[in-house]
């Protein structure tokens, strides 16, 4: 959904209406730290630096089994406790993996593996499974659309007329990628380390746009630039619903405008969208909520930025 719309701007209110979010109510019965079993630090809620919760809490948290694997490649200058990569690790520990800068496994350039990355080259998700680009290269309409004194690869400022949602389902055995890798930092740190021979080879994907919910103020950055775990939620929603269609049963405004799988179809091998990656959410939503208690949202910088 576009969320220069008014209907995304009335979301502020309940901006995870909808989303099959387990209830995080055991979480404010944790008043202190604690430390952890394995590197024994003091941490609140789980340790962001082994990925584990803190004993009070092993057991009593939601896990996400994801449909791929997933890299998230950690600038060394990004502060962990303030980073949400470590919820997807502490949520999905079967399937994330973190690596902190210069770190990188070594990436077949033939393995199904794609980069989250806004680059001149890059693909829509739905592009992934239908294997067309827009008649016009990426570059192309960036040029096209960004203003006077942006940089090509710096900055993509609106939605393009057949990039505006995932209009068609495509019924796969089998999903067109293995892995995802995304950047972990500020955007001026991830086109260092995008620069890195070893990602180069890749090719990447962009996501539609989302406003950000992240509280975290980045100086400069528009709304639809997403904390890590908000675009790994937005990535395997659109993965998700591309390859199978949404539920019947399922409705949130992040996929209002997301083909809806009619089980009446002959399509045996769908699994439509029923929130199954949405507890990926679930320390975000709980740290959101536990923030607007002390502040108004209007007085917070990160929701004051333009959606442009």
């Amino acid at each position: 959904m576009n969320p220069k719309s008014p209907e995304a701007r009335n979301r502020e209110g309940n901006p995870f209406e909808g989303l099959l979010i387990t209830d995080s109510q055991i979480l404010n019965k944790i008043d202190n730290r604690s430390c952890c079993s394995r590197c024994q630090k003091s941490r609140m809620y789980f340790c962001y630096t082994c990925f584990i919760p803190v004993p009070q809490l092993e057991g009593c948290i939601p896990h996400c089994k994801l449909p791929i694997k997933v890299d998230i490649i950690k600038h060394r200058r990004e502060i962990d406790g303030k980073s949400t990569a470590a919820h997807a690790a502490v949520l999905a520990s079967l399937d994330v993996n973190i690596y902190t800068y210069p770190e990188i496994p070594e990436y077949d350039p033939n393995s199904r593996t794609v980069l989250l990355f806004p680059g001149t080259q890059s693909s829509s998700v739905r592009e992934l499974f239908s294997g067309k680009q827009n008649s016009k290269s990426y570059s192309e309409q960036l040029l096209e659309q960004l203003p006077l004194g942006y940089n090509v690869g710096t900055l993509r400022t609106k939605l393009f007329e057949n990039d505006n949602f995932v209009d068609e389902i495509y019924h796969v055995e089998k999903l067109p990628i293995d892995r995802l890798v995304l950047i972990d930092s500020t955007w001026n740190q991830s086109r260092g380390i995008y620069a890195d021979k070893r990602l180069q080879s890749l090719p990447t994907v962009v996501l539609q746009h989302r406003a950000s919910q992240f509280w975290r103020h980045q100086k400069g950055s528009p709304r639809w630039y997403l904390s890590t775990i908000e675009a790994l939620h937005q990535f395997l929603l659109e993965l998700h619903i591309c390859a199978w269609g949404q539920s019947e049963q399922y409705s949130t405004y992040l996929t209002s405008q997301y083909p809806i799988h009619n089980p009446k179809d002959d399509h045996p091998q769908c699994k439509p969208y029923n929130g199954e990656y949405d507890d990926l959410l679930y320390f975000f939503k709980f740290m959101y909520e536990k923030l607007h208690k002390l502040y108004k949202h209007e007085d917070l910088l990160a929701y004051t930025r333009s959606m442009t």
